[in-house]
């Protein structure tokens, strides 16, 4: 997810401080565009576009063998793309359970063994204060949720997905040189609104404008997981642009993210 909004910043700045970076996007234009502006801008020539769509699993598993044949280092996994339009994948789920997380999950564990190899590395996952919505039942992971409101209350189970992947992930790693962040970079006007219904948008996009923050303010707090110094005795937790905070009860519960995480080790096929 660095083509534009967050991603897009988080590269940059990445890239600004001499990283090579892999922009894996969806958009083979968008992805090429965005790699050439981050190249020219900061011009630091090691910033290269590779695709990815998570909404489908085979391509989750074609960039991986891609990215561990050409990329020999590792160091640092963003998990930042993130949809809010209902849909069904080509794997048939709910294509935001699969984008914000089943595709992240499968693409983490993948890459998993590059990163401990590479160590000390880190996983930070793009998460949100929706999380606190989530209603997660492992008994049906990956359908949409039913009601009204279906596509809302599916991006508000993946985000809460999101904070438990984050912190089972940290659970397991322990003993590795593998930490993970959880993140909400804050209410950020980006291209995620283009997927809201059509009758809330004249409500929603100008209250964006006004009073969210810009991509480059809502990518702080990521670049700070990515690479602030002494952060990990706290692989696990939860970050907003205060610091470290308290998660909402449904993303502390430990059994769900045991059964989340195998829920999911099973959707995916691993």
């Amino acid at each position: 997810g660095g083509s534009s909004g967050i991603g897009a910043a988080t590269a940059l700045e990445l890239a600004r401080c001499g990283a090579r970076v892999i922009l894996a996007t969806r958009n083979a234009l968008r992805g090429e565009a965005a790699a050439s502006r981050i190249r020219t801008e900061t011009g630091n020539e090691e910033v290269r576009f590779m695709h990815l769509d998570l909404a489908s699993l085979r391509s989750v598993r074609a960039f991986a063998s891609t990215f561990l044949r050409q990329e020999p280092h590792l160091h640092l996994l963003i998990n930042n793309a993130g949809v809010s339009a209902g849909g069904t994948t080509e794997d048939g789920f709910s294509l935001p359970f699969q984008v914000n997380h089943l595709g992240h999950f499968l693409l983490t564990q993948l890459l998993l063994e590059r990163l401990r190899s590479c160590g000390p590395s880190r996983v930070v996952i793009v998460a949100s204060s929706a999380h606190c919505a989530g209603r997660l039942r492992p008994e049906s992971l990956g359908r949409p949720p039913p009601g009204l409101f279906s596509a809302f209350q599916d991006y508000c189970d993946s985000k809460l997905a999101n904070v438990l992947h984050a912190r089972e992930l940290a659970t397991r790693e322990q003993g590795t040189q593998v930490t993970c962040y959880a993140v909400h970079p804050g209410f950020v006007n980006t291209a995620l609104f283009r997927h809201a219904p059509l009758w809330l948008k004249p409500l929603l996009l100008p209250l964006a404008w006004l009073l969210f923050l810009d991509p480059s303010e809502g990518a702080q707090v990521v670049l700070d997981c990515a690479t602030r110094d002494g952060l990990e005795p706290l692989s696990g937790h939860y970050f907003t642009s205060s610091g470290p905070q308290q998660l909402w009860p449904r993303g502390r519960d430990d059994q769900l993210a045991r059964a989340l995480w195998e829920g999911s080790e099973g959707l995916v096929g691993l």
